[in-house]
């Protein structure tokens, strides 16, 4: 068996934001706002798409798709988080600790996926518009969908067999008010280097391929838009890009601060590390529906007859 038994704690205790504890019924307010914006937002999204014959295309496709990936995310974490500071209630069984980890970082990565298949989308209906409705058929959209599902699925997989080999005995402490894979990894004493190169290859193989493809498709698709005549035409192929090109901001830039900040920063305060993560986790969910209800006209009159239909 070794020189010692692989141990786990019973139990995590999870943290809200160290030194505002004092605070926490006071912050509660504000959360709840969030995920009523967030999940209320997507929702509402989902419904306009699925009721909306003109919003039978593509794009909204993959948007509902974005949609559905933000409405679990900010169910895999309304749990703890509300449970943290509305009721001081801090403990999670080290099993329900796995699996809502997993989920998380599941759902973000197909988040991910998924914001490369609408840069693909844009690709095509920019560059290759008489080609678009042939390309983005109903089942290549379908398969884009459940590849961007799978890719995360068999990814994340080994994750939680990778902490549970672990001896977790230096705290069961974890630092923010629900479960990540670093914040895990770190409890163990024993050496946790497998842990964090795969973690690093799983970052750089799906997060970082996926930017990367992101980047060179607008490459691309500014370069097809320069090349037009009409100064109207390249505003109006723009336009249709902002939306998307907002959203990978609000994804992928806290994203890379939470990552660059839980590798490099080890002496960074500790409020500083769980202040990015909960804007990581929460801020997209939040944003991407006033994004999209903003800068998309038609997501706005779908939204409007949902209403005035729920009205009547």
């Amino acid at each position: 068996m070794g020189l010692f038994n692989v141990t786990h704690p019973a139990f995590f205790l999870l943290t809200g934001i160290p030194g505002l504890e004092s605070s926490h019924s006071w912050l509660s307010g504000p959360l709840c706002v969030m995920y009523a914006v967030a999940l209320g937002g997507n929702t509402v999204i989902l419904q306009a798409v699925r009721v909306e014959p003109s919003l039978h295309e593509p794009m909204y496709y993959f948007l509902s798709m974005l949609s559905f990936s933000d409405v679990a995310i900010s169910m895999a974490t309304l749990p703890t988080v509300l449970r943290t500071f509305c009721l001081n209630a801090r403990n999670i069984t080290f099993d329900a600790c796995l699996i809502q980890m997993f989920l998380i970082h599941f759902f973000s990565m197909m988040e991910s996926g998924i914001l490369l298949a609408m840069s693909f989308d844009r690709y095509v209906a920019i560059c290759d518009p008489l080609r678009y409705a042939t390309v983005l058929t109903t089942e290549v959209i379908a398969a884009m969908g459940l590849g961007a599902a799978a890719r995360s699925f068999i990814t994340l997989l080994p994750l939680p067999f990778l902490i549970k080999r672990l001896p977790i005995c230096r705290s069961n402490v974890l630092s923010h008010s629900y479960c990540l894979h670093p914040d895990m990894m770190r409890l163990a004493c024993a050496d946790i280097s497998i842990n964090s190169i795969y973690g690093l290859f799983v970052l750089v193989s799906t997060f970082g391929m996926d930017l990367f493809f992101i980047f060179l498709s607008y490459v691309l698709i500014l370069r097809s838009v320069m090349a037009t005549a009409s100064r109207e035409e390249r505003l109006k192929a723009l336009n249709t890009c902002v939306s998307h090109i907002l959203a990978v901001l609000a994804f992928y830039v806290p994203m890379i601060g939470v990552s660059t900040v839980h590798r490099f920063g080890k002496h960074v305060p500790c409020y500083i590390h769980v202040l990015m993560s909960n804007v990581y986790l929460f801020v997209p969910p939040v944003l991407n529906p006033l994004i999209y209800s903003a800068k998309t006209k038609e997501i706005r009159r779908a939204i409007f007859r949902v209403f005035h239909h729920i009205k009547i």
